[in-house]
């Protein structure tokens, strides 16, 4: 999640977000077999490590892959007469990774300003020991409490003008995960605005954790591990670099990037169990599942959960962190890349002409067309909005999505064919009229081109996307070819899917006859052609009642405290 170019329809409330961060998720059970958790929130939720679970070519397991290589170990333990920060590996400004600290004997985390230099230091160095890359420089470090990160960071997710607005509303309800009575900024702001436990702003070269007690604010040791990292990447690689033109691509370069900072973290929090003194702040978990958009979280969420088994991939296939390091050369620009290591996926060139008459037009922001590629990770998410939800179906479901107790699964076979696709918005004057973008993204409409590897890839997502018409009430229309329309609630319109081959497109109005207006040639008078081929494969277990009270129970000793770090990539 980064800064890019507003023509990126996601990414727009987002973007108004200029740090780095790491978000951690639910799990649907806890205990000691899970090995160690996505520690960009020490203590979270998030799944084990999966140990490269979509590429069987490294049969490691979660704890062997953690640790460094022997070789870098041996690099590591060699310390020099007269160490220095910027050559010796484990040592800053003073302090080896191991030196013990006068913090380490207290009860809590507070950090007295005298102290937390020190602290710092011995965690740089730390970070050093474990992905065997120096620091060129010193990390400011600031410890706040939640309630003064709200004040000074709120306007990140308001400050956004109304068209960017328009065109996150557009694109999230085209995923349907943000409805007509839902602002998408301030849906997203629930996801990140209460949960971010640490921040890196390159801009500053300065790293804020977030502490929930507000009178005396802790420091979370392993959240600072992973801000360290961003720190680190930043000044090896210049994160400034990598900005994606779409959403799909900048979520894939945030599996590398993310991946990276969170497998440093883990193998942190389980050094911290086995060997180091460290410190974790009290636990002031309410026992409450978040009340927060699952759907902009799954979408959010896949560099974390998918990004450690990328750098594990690219490890094992090269020389160990040198690889990875060299992947910064060359970033994945998708997230099937990062979702399947080694497939190494070049997205199709998907074009949407304007084909539109009338009074539409394709909306534009700052002189460009509103268009964005969702890409495999968001049509999962997509799928999987309505996993946690009480009152739908999801056609991806809980038991499906998590995968027993332990795993956080974006490989299916609704999407898993994927081989590209673009988005774009088309308004009209009623639509420009509109007070609330909510409102006008249910007056504007969408071409959505979605392009697949085999005619049975294609299949499968109509399959997927049939089912969620379904799911949201939506019927067929009489004498109309494979045109539906959702008569009441948040998304309500209408739908008109054409398959060509492996390419479908999915055209979305108001009504049923601003389709053809919105996309020459919707709609037209006939049979329909496309229906779910296959029901046997609708997933078995608990529904989502289930599984919310899982999650719940879940987070009881653990806390939801994702800790986001974002970049600011201007």
């Amino acid at each position: 999640m980064r800064t890019r170019s507003s023509t990126a329809l996601l990414a727009i409330a987002l973007a108004t977000l200029l740090v780095t961060s790491g978000l951690a998720g639910p799990v649907l059970a806890a205990g000691p077999a899970a090995g160690p958790t996505d520690a960009a929130v020490r203590s979270t939720t998030t799944p084990a490590d999966s140990s490269l679970n979509s590429t069987s070519a490294v049969g490691s397991t979660a704890t062997e892959t953690t640790a460094s290589s022997p070789a870098s170990a041996a690099v590591q333990d060699a310390r020099p007469d007269t160490p220095s920060t910027e050559d010796t590996v484990g040592y800053v400004e003073g302090y080896w990774y191991d030196d013990p600290l006068p913090v380490d004997n207290q009860s809590d985390a507070v950090v007295d300003e005298d102290d937390l230099d020190p602290v710092v230091y011995r965690a740089m160095a730390r970070v050093e020991r474990i992905r065997n890359l120096t620091f060129s420089e010193e990390v400011a470090v600031d410890v706040i409490s939640r309630s003064e990160y709200r004040e000074t960071n709120g306007d990140r997710f308001t400050n956004i003008s109304s068209a960017n607005r328009l065109e996150a509303n557009v694109g999230y309800e085209a995923l349907f995960m943000v409805d007509r009575e839902t602002d998408a900024a301030n849906a997203t702001q629930t996801v990140y605005g209460g949960s971010v436990g640490g921040s890196y702003h390159p801009e500053t070269d300065q790293i804020v954790i977030v502490s929930e007690n507000p009178d005396t604010p802790e420091l979370d040791e392993v959240t600072l591990g992973h801000e360290l990292v961003h720190a680190l990447q930043d000044q090896r690689f210049n994160l400034s670099r990598f900005h994606g033109t779409t959403q799909d691509e900048d979520t894939a370069m945030s599996g590398l990037i993310e991946g990276d900072a969170s497998r440093v973290e883990r193998e942190y929090e389980a050094t911290c169990d086995r060997e180091w003194d460290c410190l974790v702040p009290r636990d002031d978990d309410t026992g409450q599942l978040p009340d927060i958009n699952w759907g902009i979280y799954f979408s959010v969420y896949q560099p974390y959960s998918d990004g450690p088994d990328y750098v594990n991939y690219l490890r094992y296939q090269g020389n160990d962190w040198e690889a990875v390091n060299a992947a910064y050369d060359d970033p994945p620009r998708t997230t099937s890349a990062v979702i399947h290591p080694g497939s190494e996926r070049e997205p199709a060139n998907v074009s949407v002409p304007d084909r539109s008459s009338a009074d539409w037009r394709q909306l534009r922001t700052d002189g460009d067309v509103a268009t964005d590629t969702i890409g495999e990770a968001g049509m999962v998410a997509m799928f999987a909005a309505d996993a946690l939800n009480d009152d739908r179906d999801a056609v991806i479901s809980a038991a499906d999505l998590f995968e027993g107790a332990e795993n956080y699964n974006y490989n299916h076979s609704y999407t898993n064919g994927w081989a590209g696709d673009k988005l774009v918005a088309y308004t009209n004057d009623e639509a420009d009229r509109a007070s609330k973008p909510a409102a006008a993204a249910g007056r504007a409409g969408y071409v959505w081109r979605t392009q697949w590897q085999s005619g049975a890839d294609t299949q499968q997502f109509v399959n997927g996307y049939l089912r969620l018409l379904e799911n949201h009430g939506a019927d067929a229309v009489d004498g109309r070819q494979d045109t539906y329309v959702i008569e009441d609630g948040g998304y309500s319109g209408a739908y008109y899917l054409n398959r060509s081959g492996e390419t479908l497109t999915i055209v979305r109005a108001p009504a049923v006859d601003d389709l053809s207006n919105v996309e020459a040639g919707a709609a037209p008078e006939g049979e329909d052609t496309l229906e779910i081929t296959d029901r046997s494969d609708t997933v078995s277990g608990f529904g989502p009642g289930a599984a919310v009270g899982a999650i719940a129970t879940a987070l009881l000793g653990t806390g939801y405290r994702a800790a986001a770090d974002r970049r600011d990539r201007d």
